[in-house]
């Protein structure tokens, strides 16, 4: 079972059929996944499953548009809530994550494809080894400082 964060506000949960996974097993789990007050969603299991296979790219392009200096960290954020209704940008999003996570992810991707589409962007490595992991350090993208809710873009994006 992967379970979308943060847990208590998210519905979804992947139920990772694994390669000797009894159809049984995964009929079970889904009715759990029920019971829990959750949406179960049926996928095999490789690297990211799908939700991570998916969203991780789309956060590492965006950190790649940011470290290309082809758009800065508000603008690519709300060219993505606006112009494709995600509810956060993803540069926010991989705060909200965490960039330590967010590498994590990628290496593994990485790690199981051997693909370098999934290799981490520089400037993501630079940030997680600086630990500027997003909110959980109070600096990533974006600074977060104790009660704020306005977003303010990080000193060294500016």
């Amino acid at each position: 079972m992967h379970f979308m964060n943060p847990v208590p506000v998210m519905k979804l949960v992947e139920v990772i059929n694994g390669y000797g996974t009894a159809k049984k097993v995964t009929l079970d789990i889904i009715e759990l996944t029920k019971t829990l007050d959750k949406v179960p969603c049926e996928v095999n299991d490789y690297p990211g499953f799908i939700a991570n296979r998916i969203l991780m790219p789309m956060i590492n392009e965006a950190i790649y548009s940011l470290y290309e200096r082809v758009a800065g960290v508000k603008e690519i954020d709300t060219i993505m809530k606006l112009g494709m209704a995600h509810p956060m940008g993803p540069l926010q999003l991989a705060d909200f994550i965490g960039l330590d996570v967010c590498y994590s992810i990628l290496e593994v991707l990485y790690d199981g494809f051997g693909n370098s589409k999934y290799a981490p962007c520089p400037l993501l490595t630079n940030m997680v080894n600086a630990n500027n992991l997003g909110i959980k350090t109070g600096e990533g993208f974006y600074r977060y400082t104790q009660g704020n809710k306005e977003l303010v873009v990080s000193e060294r994006f500016l």
